[in-house]
């Protein structure tokens, strides 16, 4: 491709570091979608002929019927995905391959795939992520009214429903799948026609290609069409978010399926075994999908170094995106689709749930609560009051519903009998109903609503 300008080939050390071919080979559909539309366009602005078009368009779908059906033979010393497939074509069609390239460039090629790559990883991603919220919120229903501890610092603080904390999940995942729906829009400008870096000289119309391939709009500055890879980044930022929210899902599902919470079951499709001990169940897809984080993440930082000291326009730098990017999608869609699994079939202890949800005094703040509007008593007098109560419940060896009512007027002697109607964790969860509360009600309301907006999504 550029033998005219060299004596001699490359070293066999060149060769094999400036090959992408091992890494770029999946950009086939997108290199001959792109070189399709090309061509269509320079034949409609008269700078090939129509019968050059219709031969390139032939010759493209027979390499691509070789690449689909594994017939198609690559080689490295063409470099790359590009090369490879206009070496192809100038086998099957002669010289109508060679007016393919005219007015543009392997920069602004391969820009065009990528965008093209990247922007259904986008879509894919989002959609995963819907069908992750639609698990969520279908299990969130059916779980409305399933008590457990809600924790900070993982200690047990209040009780909440397990529908309604699956739906804080929901609403996690809905972001993510936005942030993907954000950059896919935000990259989808086409870079074809940008040449090298400055344009071109021949009369093209840049608008019909990016309207062919489903672009909005061509990209304003040659030299940013082929040299920006922002587009790739954001959408390895919205992957590491996810990832990141995957990981805490992974994390509570290891701590959930452990003989010392017990709340649910995984089912034997996404557990494994232990090679000496014959009781083990283990939580290896939760684990794996917690894992996976480390590398999306560093497939974003990878990226990030790779582009941050460089001067435009491209630079052979720049080869090295899409092995980091593939590689991001590739965890991505394993991790969501193996969240999306295990949520679905696992199995709910609803008893374990319940009572783990009435240890650790989780019914204290409303104990705290009933003393304010009772008593009418200022909340800080109510939490300490409260605290004296827990102090003494421990003192005993007791639950705060367990203690008499004797027991609680010994600290504060207005308490009546009606507050034991607060101290179970049934009275506790149905009584918060203020708007995003863990209330039953709220919780199946929620879940209808989320139900209702992803079918429309979908």
């Amino acid at each position: 491709m550029w033998g005219g300008r060299f004596s001699e080939g490359p070293s066999a050390i060149m060769e094999e570091i400036n090959a992408s071919i091992d890494v770029d080979r999946r950009l086939w559909r997108e290199d001959i979608a792109g070189s399709k539309a090309h061509a269509d366009m320079l034949a409609a602005c008269g700078v090939i002929s129509g019968a050059d078009n219709t031969a390139i368009r032939d010759g493209l779908d027979s390499v691509a019927g070789e690449i689909d059906r594994g017939a198609f033979q690559y080689s490295k010393a063409l470099e790359d995905i590009h090369m490879n497939i206009e070496a192809r074509l100038k086998e099957l069609i002669g010289e109508p391959a060679g007016r393919l390239h005219t007015a543009r460039s392997r920069n602004d090629q391969v820009a065009t795939d990528f965008r093209l790559w990247v922007r259904t990883a986008c879509r894919e991603s989002a959609s995963a992520l819907r069908e992750l919220c639609r698990v969520l919120a279908t299990r969130a229903q059916e779980n409305a009214d399933a008590v457990m501890p809600g924790f900070t610092h993982l200690q047990t603080a209040q009780p909440v429903t397990f529908g309604h904390h699956l739906l804080a999940y929901a609403e996690m995942f809905a972001r993510d799948a936005g942030r993907f729906d954000d950059a896919a829009r935000r990259m989808n400008e086409c870079p074809l026609g940008a040449a090298a870096l400055a344009g071109t000289s021949f009369p093209i119309d840049r608008e019909q290609t990016a309207k062919t391939l489903g672009f909005d709009r061509p990209c304003a500055n040659s030299l940013d069409a082929v040299s920006s890879r922002d587009f790739a980044t954001e959408a390895m930022a919205a992957a590491a978010i996810t990832a990141t929210h995957l990981s805490r899902l992974g994390e509570e599902l290891v701590i959930w399926t452990s003989a010392q919470f017990g709340f649910v079951r995984l089912s034997d499709a996404f557990s494994t075994g232990s090679s000496i001990m014959p009781q083990k169940r283990n939580p290896d897809a939760a684990e794996l999908v917690r894992a996976k984080t480390g590398s999306i993440v560093g497939s974003l930082n990878t990226l990030l170094m790779v582009m941050k000291g460089l001067a435009l326009a491209y630079a052979k730098d720049m080869q090295e995106d899409k092995a980091t990017t593939f590689r991001c999608f590739d965890d991505l869609a394993l991790a969501l689709a193996a969240a999306t699994g295990m949520i679905g079939d696992l199995k709910v202890d609803r008893d374990a749930m319940k009572n783990a949800a009435g240890g650790g005094y989780s019914t204290a703040t409303d104990l705290a609560d009933w003393l304010v509007r009772k008593l009418n008593m200022p909340f800080r007098d109510a939490h300490h009051v409260t605290g004296s109560v827990v102090a003494l419940a421990e003192k005993k060896g007791a639950a705060l519903d367990a203690l008499s009512l004797k027991d609680l007027q010994s600290v504060e002697p207005r308490i009546t009998r009606d507050v034991f109607d607060v101290l179970s964790v049934d009275a506790s969860v149905a009584s918060r109903t203020s708007f995003g509360g863990t209330a039953p009600a709220n919780v199946k309301r929620e879940a209808e609503k989320w139900l209702t907006r992803l079918s429309k999504e979908s």
